[in-house]
């Protein structure tokens, strides 16, 4: 499977000027399997939920069904979504007929900077599916919680995609934790944050990458704005859990 990750700069809460930005980077993705962008991917994180929030009409959705639907891929993206009287920082997947296949909602709002005050949360963990492999979504502040992961290894994910806003000043605990998942779940994980500096003054510096289920670095970039294109090898997930059985001995999940 070919990953195509997006890691750009989003400018502040201008959903139009970063569909204009992305517009030009999907033009190098013509040979992936699958797109990913950044948490929040059209606004940086904000948590001016009320003014970016989208129903299903919105601006973000009419975007990501007609590329995914033209381009025939399948698009993971990162959508502030109002759904009645909540507001959920949200993943969606748009497979590669426009159509919306899967939507995560995120688990664990970042209390720190008082997102939980702002969107709602819930305790659904969401699987979705490309040619039968399965993949369990994530968001940027869930890396910090292993049993999420933990629950996917369980259910047999191949792959685990986090997509986040993650400063620079805790670049090297995303390191650590993107290597860790992989590594204790025996499968892909692929990680895709943002680049730039926020309306907040906080300082991204991507660090999107790709670890094998062994914990090799396959692919990181650090600062790049463009796309980062990589091919999986699947049948890595299989020979590892077959050769190292840790999945089967787990005792407490």
């Amino acid at each position: 499977m070919k990953i195509a990750m997006i890691q750009y700069s989003p400018l502040w809460e201008e959903k139009e000027k970063n569909i204009q930005k992305i517009d030009d980077l999907l033009d190098k993705t013509s040979e992936a399997d699958l797109i990913i962008l950044p948490e929040m991917s059209l606004t940086g994180f904000s948590m001016n939920s009320e003014k970016i929030a989208e129903e299903i009409d919105g601006i973000s959705f009419h975007y990501f069904i007609k590329k995914s639907r033209e381009l025939k891929k399948n698009i993971f993206a990162g959508i502030v979504e109002r759904d009645k009287k909540d507001i959920f920082n949200s993943l969606f997947h748009f497979d590669e007929n426009g159509l919306i296949k899967t939507v995560y909602r995120k688990i664990h709002p970042f209390s720190m900077a008082k997102e939980n005050q702002f969107y709602s949360s819930t305790r659904e963990t969401v699987i979705t599916e490309i040619n039968q492999i399965k993949i369990g979504l994530s968001i940027c502040y869930d890396l910090r919680f292993p049993e999420l992961y933990r629950h996917y290894a369980k259910s047999d994910c191949e792959i685990l995609v986090n997509i986040a806003n993650w400063p620079i000043k805790r670049i090297n605990h995303w390191d650590a934790l993107c290597k860790a998942r992989a590594i204790e779940n025996l499968a892909y994980f692929i990680g895709v944050n943002r680049t730039g500096t926020d309306q907040n003054g906080f300082v991204h510096n991507g660090h999107s990458q790709i670890i094998s289920p062994m914990g090799e670095i396959e692919l990181i970039s650090e600062n790049e704005e463009n796309v980062l294109l990589h091919e999986i090898d699947l049948e890595k997930v299989k020979t590892t859990r077959e050769h190292l059985n840790f999945l089967d001995d787990i005792k407490l999940i």
